[in-house]
This record gives structure tokens, C-alpha cells and sequence, in this order.
């Protein structure tokens, strides 16, 4: 191999016209503890704001202050009997739907993938549900089968819409995303299947899936969603330098030491996972992973070890504002969040569609 052509990945990295998206890997070096430690302590602020107004607001009026002092007025019951628990839980989802998000972009190189778009929640909702008709059938309890039948077709979406992706061994950002479309159809005419021979009494539980809410949670819902939250961002977080490395392609983060295979492997299973948990309890909330992800990229940076934790908290703050909103625009009745969610994200994917229509759509 000649000398300019041993040279020519170095090259690559450095020029002015490099890759965008290959700043994670070299701005590794420039993010600073300092940096990275008021980053999330202001966006844990903002969400704890955020936590304490949707706590505070809804349908009905309460008195924090009362329902704090006051062990017996029926406004501490709202607060901790619906309030906190619904809080709470969105939260948690909204961090795992925008971590997931983060991670997805990165791994497929591809700024238009989430969870919702890559028909990754409808596997998840349609496993639900079987999961709930199937179980009710048999005279059991839905809890456990519930989150196993999401993660397991989870899953099972996740890597059909990846094998499908796969062009000559190369993942293809145009036809991940046409995969993900069909499957998203595809997912939806299922369930709707599922829903015109079921009886009367899944009706409403079907659609509360395609619709999304965190209407009437539990604690232990709330600590398993949690619990995924916590330990998936734990991992992703573990995995940021890869992920950075895995921005300037395949063949250059292999030679930086990632072992690419089996990084996707384990981020995929970790995400089904994750959303497989998400979506048992709240049905599909679509576009959190595509706008939060983003929105923080513009401001804060791309470098994988800042923009995972700060998905976490920005999709947790965004989630629940969503809520609070969807419960307070036309009080007393109530919105489904994941209308919420999409109208924000309709206009804002077709911006970043329009946007990257321009150049390449891959990382």
C-alpha cells in the first residue's frame, strides 16, 4: 500500500470535508468533566420543574402545600394515588424513548431512526396485546406476559427491519427507513386485526396502545419501567465511545477496536428491551427518540458520552410536559400523549426529512 493511500483514512477524519457526523470521535478529547457535570446537573433542574408543574397542574385543582401537610385531604390521595405515579412514568418512558433514539441514530447512522418510525413500539404493542388476549384466554394473570410478548416482538422487529436493510452487506439508510415504514403498516393492520375479532372488552386496552397514556399506573409499573430506564441508559452510557467511533463508518471504527457486529447486536437487544417495557405499560408514544436526540445534538453537542445521559433527562422533561399538556388542553377530559407527541413530531421529521433530502441520510 502506497504512503498516501496508508494515510487516507487519517485524512479522512481531519478534513474540512469530512463527514459531519464523524465530530463525535474527534471531539472525545474536548469534553470536559467540568462540561459534562453542569450540562446534567441544569438539564436535572429543568426536569425537576417540569416534574413538580405536571404534579401540581391537571383536570383538578389541587393544593400542594395541603397535600403535603396534610395526610388526610383528599388532595394528598390525587397527589399520591395518581399524580406522582403518572409523573413518575412518564419520566421514565420518555428517558427510554429518547435514549433509545440516541443509541439508534448511531448505530444505523441514520438521523430519521427511532423507535416509533422503525416499527419497532408496533412489534412491541402487537406483542402486548397477543400477549393480553392470550392470556386472558388461558384464565392467567397478564402481568409477566405482558412486557415478555413486547420485548420478544420487539426484538424480532428490530432485527427483520435490519436484516431487510442490508444491502450487500452494507446497512442502507433509504431502505432502513422504507423498512420500518412498511413494518409500521404492517404492525398497524394486525393490530387492527386483532382488534375486529377480540371481544368488547379489549377494545379500549388495543387502542389505548395505538394512542399512547399513562392513564391509572401503578408503583410497581412505574419502579419496573424505571428499572429499564436506569440499567439500558447504564449501558448505552458504557458504550459511548463506541458509538462515537461508530460515526466514522464501519471499517474505520473496526480498526479503532470496535467490534461492530456484536456492539449492534448488543444495542439492539438492549433497546428492544427497553421498549418492549415502554410500551406494556403506555402503548406507543411515537417521535420522543427523534426530536429530543436532535434537538440536543444542535445544542449541546454529538459526543455519545454527553448526548446519552442528556436524552435520558431531556426525554423524561419532554415526555412530561407532553403529559401535563395532553391533560390540561381541553380539562376535564384528556388527551392521549401520543397525540401529543406527534403533532410536535410530524412537522419536526419532515424538517429533518427535507433537511438531510440534501445530502447523504446516513452518519
Amino acid at each position: 500500500m502506497s504512503a498516501a493511500g496508508a494515510s487516507a483514512p487519517h485524512r479522512s477524519i481531519e478534513s474540512p470535508q469530512a463527514d459531519r457526523f464523524a465530530t463525535p470521535a474527534i471531539a472525545q478529547a474536548y469534553l470536559t468533566r467540568t462540561r459534562l457535570i453542569v450540562t446534567l446537573a441544569v438539564m436535572a433542574a429543568g426536569l425537576a420543574v417540569v416534574t413538580i408543574g405536571a404534579a401540581a397542574f391537571g383536570s383538578v385543582h389541587i393544593s400542594l402545600m395541603k397535600a403535603v401537610c396534610d395526610a388526610a385531604s383528599p388532595d394528598r390521595a390525587i397527589l399520591a394515588s395518581v399524580r406522582i405515579p403518572r409523573v413518575l412514568l412518564g419520566a421514565a418512558v420518555g428517558a427510554i424513548l429518547a435514549a433509545v433514539g440516541a443509541a439508534l441514530q448511531a448505530l444505523v447512522r441514520n438521523p430519521l431512526a427511532e423507535g416509533g418510525i422503525l416499527g419497532i413500539s408496533g412489534g412491541g404493542a402487537m406483542g402486548a396485546i397477543v400477549a393480553m388476549v392470550a392470556a386472558a384466554k388461558l384464565g392467567g394473570g397478564s402481568e409477566a406476559l405482558v412486557p415478555i410478548g413486547a420485548f420478544v416482538a420487539a426484538l424480532l422487529s428490530t432485527f427483520a427491519v435490519y436484516r431487510i436493510a442490508l444491502v450487500r452487506g452494507q446497512l442502507e439508510p433509504f431502505t432502513l427507513l422504507l423498512a420500518g415504514v412498511i413494518f409500521n403498516a404492517f404492525w398497524g393492520a394486525a393490530i387492527m386485526l386483532v382488534n375486529s375479532v377480540v371481544n368488547f372488552f379489549f377494545v379500549r386496552t388495543i387502542i389505548f396502545w395505538l394512542m399512547g397514556s399513562f392513564e391509572a399506573p401503578t408503583y410497581r409499573e412505574v419502579a419496573i419501567t424505571a428499572i429499564a430506564a436506569i440499567g439500558g441508559g447504564a449501558v448505552m452510557i458504557a458504550y459511548a465511545r463506541d458509538l462515537n467511533l461508530l460515526s466514522l463508518g464501519d471499517e474505520e471504527a473496526g480498526v479503532l477496536g470496535v467490534e461492530v457486529e456484536r456492539l449492534r447486536r448488543m444495542i439492539f437487544i438492549v433497546t428492544s428491551l427497553m421498549i418492549g417495557v415502554a410500551v406494556s405499560v403506555s402503548g406507543i408514544i411515537t417521535f420522543v427518540g427523534l426530536i429530543v436526540p436532535h434537538v440536543l445534538r444542535m445544542t449541546i453537542g454529538a459526543d455519545h458520552r454527553l448526548l446519552v445521559p442528556a436524552s435520558l433527562i431531556g426525554g423524561a422533561a419532554f415526555t412530561v410536559a407532553a403529559d401535563l399538556l395532553a391533560r390540561t388542553i381541553i380539562a376535564p377530559a384528556e388527551l392521549p400523549v401520543g397525540a401529543i407527541t406527534a403533532l410536535c413530531g410530524g412537522p419536526f421529521f419532515i424538517y429533518i426529512l427535507r433537511r438531510e433530502g440534501r445530502r447523504s441520510l446516513g452518519f
